[in-house]
């Protein structure tokens, strides 16, 4: 009867991690990971020297840069990734594509995006952006 209960109790723990028959993503899985932006909304993002990036640290602090830098406290939760109070470095940048990567990561980090973390592919989807980054980690 013990076995019994403590299987049900495992089901009832992993089922409540599953969304739309995929496990949600946890914020171990990010805590201490570098990822750099490699696509927006179906667009290729140029990396160059300094590429668009973002950084999980300790408690889930977030980090990055895109034209400017930014960092704040991000929650995960029922595999939507929040940042409500970000942050960020105010500089004109000569590219256009990274001053609307500005403007773009902060909104989906303050509204909230799911997040799918796929072998080194780590996806930010809201309604209106989907933001798809590359594990980048040292000696990847």
């Amino acid at each position: 009867m013990k076995k019994v209960i403590a299987l049900t109790a495992l089901c009832v723990l992993l089922a409540g991690c599953a969304r739309d028959g995929k496990v949600s993503v946890i914020s171990e899985q990010l805590i201490g990971h570098r990822f750099v932006l490699e696509n927006v909304n179906g667009t290729a993002v140029a990396s160059g020297e300094n590429p668009p990036e973002l950084r999980f640290g300790e408690k889930m602090a977030i980090s990055g840069s895109m034209c400017n830098r930014f960092s704040g406290q991000a929650k995960l939760s029922g595999g939507e990734l929040t940042a409500k109070e970000l942050i960020m470095t105010r500089m004109a940048c000569a590219d256009p594509q990274r001053n609307e990567l500005d403007t773009i990561i902060g909104s989906v980090l303050r509204e909230g995006a799911q997040v799918d973390l796929t072998d080194s592919q780590l996806t930010l989807t809201t309604a209106d952006q989907t933001l798809i980054y590359k594990l980048a980690d040292a000696g990847q």
